[in-house]
């Protein structure tokens, strides 16, 4: 134990405090020059503040870490892929067919009234976290979107290897 004190106080170039004269119960093989001084500073206070209100500027709420873009898709995903498992389910037709008999002009009507009713309480300043609760919050909004846009991108995937609908036999 001596020899590795000596050793240390030779490497390091000064003497290193031992069990006994640690300081604050810091490491006790780190010589007692190099720890920093902890003083308190009894000037400093915290304050609450409250929730700053967040850009209504169109740019910075469709930015690439805004937050309209993934909302407003997690929602159309979300939309569009119980529609197209309904609707399967109902008659049969896998995605494709449902898109071209009619279901592009639903989808397109869909998204611009869905984009539209996402995008004015932005541009009020409400925020989605301001509105959520509990069971439906909004980081639980988030990860459906994401759950619904991955269940969206595998029906079609699926569909396309199968050569048909989903549920067809």
């Amino acid at each position: 134990m001596t020899t590795s004190f000596a050793m240390q106080s030779m490497i390091l170039g000064s003497p290193v405090t031992s069990l006994s004269q640690s300081r604050n119960g810091l490491n006790q093989f780190v010589p007692s020059s190099y720890l920093p001084r902890l003083h308190r500073n009894t000037r400093l206070r915290v304050k609450c503040m409250s929730e700053p209100k967040s850009s209504t500027d169109f740019f910075d709420l469709f930015s690439f870490s805004g937050p309209a873009p993934e909302r407003i898709n997690g929602r159309l995903a979300m939309i569009g892929f119980v529609a197209a498992i309904g609707v399967e389910l109902a008659n049969g037709g896998d995605l494709s067919a449902q898109l071209s008999s009619g279901g592009l002009l639903w989808f397109l009507g869909s998204s611009v009234l869905l984009t539209l009713a996402s995008i004015i309480p932005l541009f009020q300043g409400v925020t989605a976290e301001s509105k959520s609760g509990g069971f439906m919050s909004a980081d639980a909004e988030i990860w459906n979107g994401r759950f619904a846009m991955l269940g969206l991108v595998a029906l079609a995937f699926t569909e396309y290897v199968k050569g048909g609908g989903l549920f067809q036999v």
